[in-house]
């Protein structure tokens, strides 16, 4: 049984890879960069979520774990990841600012739709959303990022919002984020779903048929993509309803996602 396992793990592995090593490839990862990023990994899951109950983790007992030698998980242990979180930052931030324009009336019209706002003043402009909505980044830095996103555009009457949601444009670096992200997200409920008792078991479904006429395709990325838009902007409303009030303790809020993704591969095409 456990062999089995094994086995379909490894599969699994490699079909997971696959698309991952296509991006550091081309983004000048070699594998000596990837190898020691996966060992440093190892290293910190072992010492994170693998500790005896009760007890402290070792480096001996890490070792032991890891297959890594002592010396080897030492050095590890006191690496530092490099600093990254700048993108992952913004990624959020302008994830927020949009839902707050989207969902808080007080930037809304007389209609209850995101109104075009004023770039600056105290109240219903570009700027206080910012302020509100996405902690110390400057309104003219957002905007910056929203613009090139091509999320918003700035009109006579100030910044209007063109699409309820937000991807980003220009940078590879913002794009390459989301590759962090999303994925450890899918892959963290992934591995709560092995584990959970049924009745605790996240939402985790996809539709999938092999069959479809490829002269359908385009109707149906645009079919998918006005529905998962739609739902995704219900939902978002409904988290934005039940977040924690100002005055809470910011130690009391939950993170939830909820994520939709489209893919398609042509017949010539191999399997991941």
């Amino acid at each position: 049984m456990a062999k089995s396992i094994q086995q379909t793990l490894t599969r699994a592995l490699l079909i997971v890879l696959k698309p991952l090593v296509r991006v550091l490839l081309r983004n000048g990862i070699a594998y000596g960069n990837f190898a020691e990023l996966a060992k440093k990994t190892y290293t910190d899951v072992a010492f994170e979520s693998f500790a005896p109950p009760g007890k402290k983790q070792t480096v001996s007992q890490a070792s032991a774990l890891t297959g890594l030698t002592r010396k080897e998980t030492k050095r590890l242990r006191e690496m530092q990841w490099p600093e990254s979180a700048g993108n992952e930052r913004r990624y959020n931030r302008a994830v927020r600012v949009i839902s707050g324009w989207v969902n808080d009336p007080l930037f809304h019209d007389a209609d209850g739709r995101p109104a075009p706002l004023p770039l600056e003043g105290q109240a219903g402009s570009f700027a206080a959303l910012v302020k509100k909505y996405s902690g110390d980044i400057t309104p003219r830095a957002m905007l910056a990022v929203l613009q090139s996103a091509a999320s918003v555009e700035l009109t006579e009457q100030g910044v209007r919002l063109v699409q309820h949601a937000y991807l980003p444009g220009n940078d590879p670096a913002e794009k390459l984020a989301i590759l962090g992200v999303d994925s450890a997200e899918l892959m963290a409920t992934i591995d709560h779903n092995l584990l959970a008792d049924p009745s605790q078991r996240r939402f985790q479904r996809k539709v999938s048929n092999t069959r479809v006429r490829a002269d359908a395709l385009p109707a149906f990325r645009k079919l998918s993509a006005s529905k998962s838009q739609a739902l995704l902007e219900e939902l978002d409303a409904w988290l934005s309803e039940h977040e924690v009030a100002a005055t809470d303790d910011d130690t009391s809020g939950r993170y939830v996602s909820l994520g939709i993704y489209f893919f398609e591969r042509g017949p010539d095409e191999e399997d991941e």
